[in-house]
């Protein structure tokens, strides 16, 4: 298991990239595609065709949203965290995943920086 942290600069406010995450019809203006995603605790959520499925854990409107991303049996939940700080440019957000599977982590790590943030940070550049 392996753990990733890096900070994105989001060209948009805290409020706007938080709407990004959550917000299943600003989902897909960025993503592209359908997602199953409600900012309630407890509830479960499906990104990309189902690529990335989870259950929501907690959320702090603007701040902060926490997930765990399901990868089949593993003892320890593989937990996403993201928090939105506001920054000179418009927004940090700071990813720290955790408990990522071996096989999987090179390919989760090219979907942070090129699926996830980096069609956020092209859909606010437009």
């Amino acid at each position: 298991m392996k753990d990733y942290k890096k900070y994105y600069i989001i060209p948009a406010s805290p409020e706007e990239v938080y709407a990004a995450l959550t917000n299943p019809l600003t989902i897909q203006l960025w993503s592209g595609e359908k997602a199953v995603m409600s900012a309630e605790p407890g509830t479960e959520f499906e990104l990309f065709e189902g690529s990335i499925v989870g259950k929501n854990l907690a959320f702090e409107e603007g701040k902060k949203i926490e997930q765990q991303w399901y990868f089949g049996e593993q003892e320890e939940p593989s937990v996403v965290t993201i928090k939105l700080h506001p920054h000179k440019y418009g927004t940090s957000a700071e990813l720290r995943h955790t408990n990522i599977p071996d096989e999987d982590y090179e390919d989760i790590v090219e979907g942070w920086d090129e699926a996830y943030f980096g069609a956020i940070i092209e859909f606010y550049e437009d």
